[in-house]
């Protein structure tokens, strides 16, 4: 049974935008992200979920219950923001136990649950802490303790992650998946960022435009974007027009291609044929053979990124595989684009 459903939700504001119709559902214990890009919709839903907004429309629906049009301390939801707002004159276990407080423990429930929070997340003997003095990633796990002292039947992260250098992110990228496996809590967790909701979530919903556009499980996201649109989002730029010509084949501007993803298959149908840049392989193989001339050539730490210029004027960028010599600019490349790797997205 789903935990959180979200029915025909609905917003509009005074400059035109609107939040149209969206609907999805939560299974309890899931960790579910809103994906998408800056003004597409996904915090202004986080803000209705959690009551800090009203809907013109729509229901939310937890465990069964109505809570649309409930005030925010009585739906048992924690939050937290990107800006983790910590009270700057308490100290760790003032911030995390502060909720606490607020739903009227007492002095020995709060010492102990405040204990088992901070272990939780990483900061066993951090309660007298001054919370200006922590590092970034030690302030994002007292927010996050913060939220899940009360024990919320739901969590509502808004880009969790964003404030964090590099270093923190992935770091905290591999822990915070942990962490909400072991609580168990229902999550809703906002980002535009399709690396953080692949590594933190079991299902995506991808926004656009204020309506919910696909959703799935990471994989199926990544590997079958429903346009090029949600393709082009997820950094997947290799699009040619095709066309359908049999079971598996179409035609492109590089020459009929076989395609392994099931989807091209009426004759006569039209749309993009998605190569990812896991694509190529080395020599001409029996399948898919193509040569271009390298016009770019990008060292990206493990693997480099060429850009491949095909007669006429078709471009597609491929990481190049391990095991050869790395063509340089100028270079004319012959090489086989695996079926595996290829997608039609019908029109």
């Amino acid at each position: 049974m789903s935990f959180l459903e979200i029915r025909r939700l609905r917003k509009s504001y005074p400059d035109g935008w609107t939040l149209s119709g969206v609907s999805f559902a939560a299974e309890e214990g899931e960790v579910l992200c809103l994906l998408g890009p800056s003004g597409c919709g996904k915090t202004t839903l986080l803000r209705l979920i959690a009551g800090l907004e009203t809907p013109d429309g729509g229901q939310v629906l937890a465990d069964g219950e109505d809570v649309t049009y409930a005030p925010p301390h009585q739906r048992g939801f924690g939050l937290m923001f990107q800006e983790y707002a910590l009270f700057p004159h308490k100290d760790v276990f003032g911030n995390v136990a502060f909720g606490l407080r607020m739903a009227g423990w007492g002095a020995g429930p709060i010492q102990e649950r405040v204990r088992e929070t901070l272990e939780l997340v990483g900061l066993s003997g951090f309660e007298h802490r001054d919370v200006n003095q922590l590092s970034g990633g030690e302030r994002q796990r007292v927010a996050l303790a913060r939220s899940l002292a009360p024990r919320p039947r739901l969590l509502l992260l808004d880009e969790p992650l964003g404030a964090l250098d590099r270093t923190l992110r992935e770091r905290l990228l591999e822990e915070l998946p942990a962490i909400l496996k072991r609580v168990g809590v229902t999550t809703i967790t906002v980002t535009h960022d399709q690396e953080e909701a692949f590594a933190i979530a079991a299902r995506v919903v991808v926004m656009k435009d204020g309506r919910v556009v696909q959703r799935g499980t990471p994989q199926a996201v990544y590997r079958q974007p429903v346009s090029p649109w949600v393709a082009r989002f997820l950094g997947l730029t290799n699009l040619l027009t095709a066309r359908v010509v049999g079971e598996g084949m179409v035609e492109t501007g590089l020459g009929r291609l076989l395609v392994g993803d099931g989807r091209a298959r009426e004759p006569g149908a039209r749309g993009s044929l998605l190569v990812r840049p896991t694509a190529a392989r080395l020599g001409n193989g029996d399948d898919n053979r193509v040569s271009g001339v390298v016009v770019k050539r990008v060292f990206r730490g493990s693997r480099y990124r060429l850009e491949l210029q095909f007669p006429g004027d078709l471009k597609l960028e491929l990481e190049w595989p391990e095991g050869g010599a790395v063509p340089a600019v100028g270079e004319t490349v012959g090489l086989s684009l695996d079926p595996r790797e290829l997608g039609f997205i019908p029109q």
